[in-house]
């Protein structure tokens, strides 16, 4: 079993899972029913309880398979380290993917929000326990650490695409095995795209390629197959463009077209049942409320801070701090009220906007000197101006270079 893939867990909830999970496969006594607590760095020439060596697809024996599956689907995924490291039928349960696959088909899902304040460190934030953990630190090089980089979650799956001397490179990040791997390639490789996802899949679109081409092209990926499959082309190409999937289609909006030096104004959906795109004008949440694009030259700007929550969109306004909303009937955007006080940014660089379940999150800090904290602020969106609450605040770079949510 990897050593790493057990999470430091609190005080008490170790005891907690022993009274749920016992009496497991192969108990022949209390002695016994404590060693399989124990994670095989505590256990000497990595020698396991000999109940592992009995039919493991028993689980939790008096239950049986089924019911021990339906039990774990309601377990927090934050326990399912230490769930793995009890036996090999829970180790190889957790590492199949099983879990969040039935999870999944179920409707249950947890959303940690992954982010990097540290060019090669990742941290991963639960909001439900309010619970930070540190992902193992990746093992790419110095080229990679300084170029261009892109995130995305997908399944149980965090994609960091960026760019070695001359070819672009995806890592990958398994929640399944706490590890990092390399050597994904997408059809046509590319930076500074748009992209979302919606359960296992995910689509980029736009971009450039290796050698600075603005692209109209698009590519979904499904992380169950591990495979990238070419789709339709946009209408326009464009660079610097967000990605969101609203009412099961994939929105891109913004981004730099070839020749402009301005945000493009339109954004453009693209429906996964006819595999088609449409272009919709005027959909740039620009700054002075109303369509239209921005003054400042777009290449110093981030890509519009878009997300979505139960199907709505809202946007982030980082010059004027405000938090606005999509109108879909009327293609206008409204503004709703004002950003978290201490979170600022860099023409919108550093600050991340995103969705996380049922609520909107902002993470980011103050810039001052010496205040080196990281907070992370959330609201349910209502009918109301947004009521940001703080969950958390740690000793921390205060720029959020890259940032993804994972629900599973």
């Amino acid at each position: 079993m990897n050593k790493s893939i057990r999470w430091k867990m609190e005080d008490g909830e170790d005891q907690m899972v022993k009274k749920v999970l016992k009496p497991l496969e192969g108990d022949k006594n209390e002695g016994e029913k404590e060693d399989m607590l124990l994670t095989e760095t505590d256990q000497p020439n990595n020698q396991r309880h000999s109940g592992d060596h009995s039919d493991s697809s028993l689980l939790i024996h008096q239950l049986g398979r089924d019911i021990s599956i339906n039990c774990l689907l309601c377990c927090s995924r934050s326990d399912y380290g230490s769930i793995a490291s009890l036996n090999k039928g829970f180790h190889s349960l957790i590492q199949s993917g099983e879990l969040y696959r039935l999870r999944r088909e179920m409707g249950i899902a947890e959303h940690w929000v992954y982010f990097s304040c540290s060019l090669m460190e990742w941290e991963a934030f639960d909001p439900i326990r309010q619970r930070w953990m540190h992902l193992p630190r990746m093992t790419s090089n110095e080229c990679f650490m300084c170029s261009d980089k892109e995130s995305l979650a997908v399944g149980t799956e965090l994609l960091v695409f960026g760019k070695e001397i001359t070819s672009h490179v995806i890592y990958r990040y398994s929640i399944l095995t706490n590890t990092w791997s390399s050597g994904m390639k997408m059809n046509t490789p590319r930076c500074l795209f748009g992209s979302a996802s919606l359960g296992e899949i995910a689509i980029l679109a736009g971009g450039c390629d290796p050698r600075g081409n603005i692209l109209s092209s698009a590519e979904l990926y499904n992380s169950e197959t591990g495979m990238w499959e070419t789709i339709p082309s946009m209408n326009k190409a464009r660079k610097m463009c967000s990605g969101v999937f609203m009412d099961d289609n994939f929105y891109v909006i913004g981004g730099i077209a070839v020749g402009n030096s301005k945000q493009l104004s339109c954004g453009e959906v693209f429906d996964l049942k006819t595999k088609t795109w449409r272009e919709i004008p005027d959909m740039f949440p620009a700054r002075n409320g109303g369509a239209g694009a921005t003054e400042a030259p777009a290449a110093a700007e981030a890509p519009p801070l878009v997300a979505v929550v139960n199907n709505e969109l809202y946007a982030a306004d980082y010059a004027q701090k405000e938090v606005r909303k999509y109108d879909k009937e009327r293609n206008l955007w409204v503004t709703l009220g004002h950003l978290p006080e201490r979170a600022v940014s860099m023409n919108g660089w550093g600050l991340a906007f995103r969705a996380c379940g049922d609520r909107l999150i902002v993470i980011g800090g103050p810039r001052a000197l010496g205040e080196g904290m990281i907070e992370v602020n959330s609201w349910v969106p209502n009918e109301g101006p947004p009521q940001w609450k703080l969950l958390a605040r740690k000793p921390s770079g205060s720029f959020v270079y890259n940032c993804a949510v994972m629900g599973c």
